[in-house]
Parts: C-alpha cells; sequence; structure tokens
C-alpha cells in the first residue's frame, strides 16, 4: 500500500504546473509563504469550472499561486484578491501578467481583510477563497459564507494545519476553532460541507438556498 507521502507526491507532480505557476510558487517560498500544494491547485481549478464561475473572492493573494489556478479553471472570470502584504500582491499582478490575465480581471485589494469583507457586496461571487491566518478562519468563514451567492463555494486550504487538527494530543487555540467549526458546518442545515485530505486539507462548503415558508 502506498504512504500518504507517495500519494500526495503522485498527485503534486500529476497536476503539472506550467512556467507561470512554477515561476509564482518559487516567488512564493522567497517571500515565506506557504503556497497551496499543485493538487490543491488542481481541484481549485476543477470545482472553479465545475461552478462555471464568473467572480472569484480570494482572501490570502500571496504570489499568486491559488489564483493563477482558480484563473485557469474559470478563464474568463474576474478575481478580486484581499491581502495585507503589497510586495505579495505585486508578486502576484506579475504573475498574472505572464499568464495573460488582463488587468481588469484581477483586482488586488492591499489591507485586513475583516476590515475590507464587511464592505464586500453580499452574495455576489460564486467562489470565495479562504487562504488566511487560521486563528481569524472562523470570522472569514462566516463573511465568506455571506458573500457567497446559493449554490456557490467557500474553498479553505490548509484546513487541517499540517494533520494537527486530526491529532488529540493537539489542543492549540487555532485546532479547536477549526474544530468547533468544522463541528458547526457538519450539523449545519444552510451549507453541505467536506473536506478533502488533499494537500494539507482541502475545506469545501457549499452554501444552500434557504428553505421555502
Amino acid at each position: 500500500m502506498q504512504t500518504p507521502s507517495l500519494i500526495a507526491k503522485y498527485l503534486d507532480d500529476l497536476a503539472n504546473e506550467d512556467e507561470v505557476l512554477t515561476a509564482a510558487r518559487d516567488a512564493s517560498r522567497e517571500l515565506g509563504i506557504t503556497a497551496i500544494a499543485p493538487a490543491v491547485g488542481a481541484q481549485l481549478a476543477a470545482i472553479a469550472a465545475a461552478t462555471q464561475a464568473s467572480a472569484i473572492l480570494e482572501v490570502g493573494t500571496g504570489a499568486g499561486v491559488s489564483g493563477l489556478w482558480l484563473l485557469r479553471g474559470a478563464p474568463g472570470a474576474t478575481l478580486t484578491s484581499i491581502d495585507t502584504e503589497l510586495d505579495h500582491q505585486q508578486h502576484a499582478r506579475s504573475a498574472f501578467s505572464l499568464a495573460g490575465v488582463p488587468v481588469t480581471r484581477a483586482r488586488l485589494i492591499t489591507g485586513r481583510a475583516r476590515d475590507v469583507l464587511p464592505r464586500m457586496n453580499e452574495s455576489s461571487y460564486d467562489i470565495v477563497l479562504v487562504d488566511a491566518d487560521p486563528a481569524g478562519m472562523m470570522e472569514y468563514v462566516e463573511h465568506a459564507l455571506a458573500l457567497v451567492r446559493v449554490g456557490g463555494s467557500v474553498l479553505v486550504p490548509h484546513a487541517l494545519l499540517g494533520g494537527r487538527v486530526a491529532d488529540p494530543a493537539q489542543r492549540d487555540d487555532s485546532v479547536a476553532d477549526v474544530r468547533a467549526l468544522l463541528r458547526a458546518l457538519s450539523s449545519s442545515d444552510a451549507v453541505r460541507a467536506a473536506v478533502s485530505p488533499v494537500g494539507d486539507g482541502l475545506l469545501q462548503i457549499v452554501r444552500l438556498p434557504e428553505p421555502a415558508a
């Protein structure tokens, strides 16, 4: 039987990143950013394609790796990406340009997500990706669920926190918050949620229509 590490390597190799994505991933490493795994990127692209996304919101620009994957799946979509680090966004802008993404389809907002998200239009996005500080994950997901349209997806990479969420010996605040979030989602009638073990875990939350009165 293959070990998880062999399976992960196989799936990452299968993802087939092009030169632009490879360069963005290299820039992420240089900036000290933990970019999504290639296999997670491939899954994001598949979800974006299945959703036929035209409007995507991203919390955590990084150097553009996740944005490139999302736009690969939905090449006609407009991406709005929020990050506190202007330097990271400049690298992302360069990557988007090299990938042929028009400036009008990649809107980068520099600022704190907790300040920016409340000002965004509700029910306006097909996909909201939350790739940010685990300490704020519950708050960001709550905002994201208000911003995504019915039938749209909130996606949270790194949802297993390096495996700590599944380890009962781990009890720090971030782990406890993520576990509480996953329990709440699993019992909610407002969403359908599942965690894929790909990469460091990818949480997908689909917003359901409100029940008829």
